[in-house]
């Protein structure tokens, strides 16, 4: 069975993102793009900068499969990348568009959570969940591991990692690794 994975990067005080959605304040190093976010997690990087980085070429290592939240779909359309992650079956969830605007991206308009339990009986990699706050809080009780990338800021407000109505949901730390930028890259697994 495949697994959900919310990869994504945080502030010290709990935030992804600026209250206007930016996130281009994380301070990133050579050595961490390098060794974390280029060695490690290329599937995650949009096809346009892995292409930027003349990285795409490489194999996806954990995920063949990316869903995100309307939000974080509208900051590549702004772009005007329709197709953001051209490397991976997308997947974009809203409650107000029903039809995508590219043959390569699905629209999910329903239950969401009964989509992904689909998605995890298929065969192949895991499922890259990229947010935003609102679409990891619907999907709380399904997710299966934590990636999470916390930078050494704190900006004081903006979009929580989360955004859910109050609930426990235990989870296991795997591993913890530090890099020289001060970010610490926390793995999660779900109790179950």
């Amino acid at each position: 069975m495949r697994k959900l994975t919310y990869y994504v990067g945080m502030s010290i005080d709990g935030f992804i993102a600026a209250p206007d959605g930016a996130v281009e304040f994380y301070p990133l190093s050579e050595s961490f793009m390098k060794d974390f976010l280029i060695g490690e997690y290329p599937d995650c990087l949009p096809t346009h900068v892995r292409q930027h980085l003349g990285v795409d070429a490489l194999e996806n290592k954990h995920f063949d499969t990316i869903l995100q939240g309307r939000v974080s779909y509208d900051a590549a359309l702004e772009l005007g990348i329709t197709s953001p992650y051209k490397h991976l079956r997308q997947y974009v969830v809203s409650r107000s568009v029903d039809k995508s605007i590219d043959p390569d991206v699905e629209v999910i308009s329903g239950d969401v959570a009964a989509k992904v339990r689909e998605l995890k009986q298929e065969d192949g990699l895991g499922i890259y969940l990229a947010g935003g706050a609102n679409l990891a809080g619907q999907l709380l009780e399904e997710i299966d591991e934590l990636v999470v990338k916390v930078y050494p800021i704190a900006t004081g407000s903006g979009v929580p990692v989360f955004s859910a109505e109050f609930g426990v949901f235990d989870f296991m730390l795997e591993s913890s690794r530090t890099f020289d930028n001060g970010t610490i890259v926390l793995t999660y697994s779900k109790k179950r």
